[in-house]
């Protein structure tokens, strides 16, 4: 028999045994692909990637879980120290802010005031203002202070929430600034509870103690310069009553207080400003992380 009918006749037992070699294939692929998982310490996602465990140990966000695969990062996050009982907290990642933000009953005219504005991000949020207002409703307040006004978004937020009789006293160097937040006093209706003092804060608030308004006051916003915050803080401590709240802003300082690597003027001002404030005695304080910091005041 020739050679060429030696190869026709193997064909047929070649063509029977292929499919079946190409199940053993595909068996021992599939038996591969289910351990792969146990020797990675995680599932395969479709793309390829893996399934991440939040490590909680870390202080910053971790993968969080959708389905078999990585999501938008955990918000959960970790104190190294152990000292703190390994309690976890919330950091907010993009998506879970515009959810508080979805949250924040946010007045017309203050929209419209920060919709003008929003190229600027010297303005406090949304939900830093909403809580400004509700701390002038907790107390009751009917004098005010702000230092640091810009266009007016925390001032109008706090003459919104004030009585008809309330007064709130807002100091700018900025005239320009202050002509925005005026215009915006107007279309609110709260121009006649706000007093504007244009000019240096520290001279406005010598001014108002010379005149005899030492402890008259209920509630102080602080959100100016940071170099002269310690003096600032001194001002309003003597213009505001005891049981009377300060606020002081921009007091993590954009995470920067806590980067031993930043060291700049206003980033050294700010540390030496919150470890005074820790010590002070004069008053009880809590630090919270909404917006870029903020620290609650109540004067003893």
């Amino acid at each position: 028999m020739s050679s060429t009918n030696r190869q026709f006749q193997a064909m047929p037992s070649f063509s029977l045994s292929f499919p079946f070699l190409l199940l053993v294939f595909c068996f021992i692929g599939l038996l591969a692909a289910d351990d792969l998982p146990h020797k990675s310490g995680g599932d395969v996602c479709s793309g390829g990637s893996d399934r991440r465990t939040p490590d909680i140990r870390l202080n910053r966000p971790t993968s969080s879980v959708v389905g078999n695969c990585p999501a938008e990062p955990s918000p959960l996050v970790m104190a190294d120290d152990e000292k703190y009982g390994n309690k976890m907290v919330i950091s907010l990642t993009p998506r879970l802010y515009d959810y508080v933000l979805n949250n924040v009953r946010e007045h017309e005219v203050l929209r419209q005031l920060r919709e003008e504005t929003a190229i600027s991000q010297i303005q406090v949020s949304p939900d830093q203002a909403q809580l400004l207002a509700m701390l002038v409703e907790i107390l009751g307040a009917e004098r005010c202070i702000e230092v640091g006004v810009y266009t007016g978004y925390s001032s109008l937020a706090v003459a919104l929430v004030l009585p008809e009789s309330g007064r709130l006293v807002a100091c700018d160097k900025d005239a320009n600034a202050l002509e925005v937040a005026k215009r915006y006093y107007e279309l609110a209706g709260v121009s006649h509870k706000v007093t504007v003092k244009h000019g240096l804060a520290a001279e406005s608030l010598m001014s108002m103690i010379q005149n005899g308004e030492e402890s008259s006051y209920d509630f102080a916003f602080l959100d100016a310069d940071k170099a002269m915050y310690q003096e600032y803080f001194e001002s309003l401590l003597r213009l505001v009553r005891v049981g009377g709240v300060i606020v002081i802003d921009n007091v993590l300082w954009h995470g920067w207080v806590a980067d031993s690597m930043v060291n700049d003027e206003r980033t050294i001002s700010l540390r030496n400003f919150n470890k005074k404030l820790m010590d002070d005695q004069r008053v009880s304080i809590s630090m919270v992380s909404i917006g870029d910091g903020m620290t609650i005041c109540r004067k003893r």
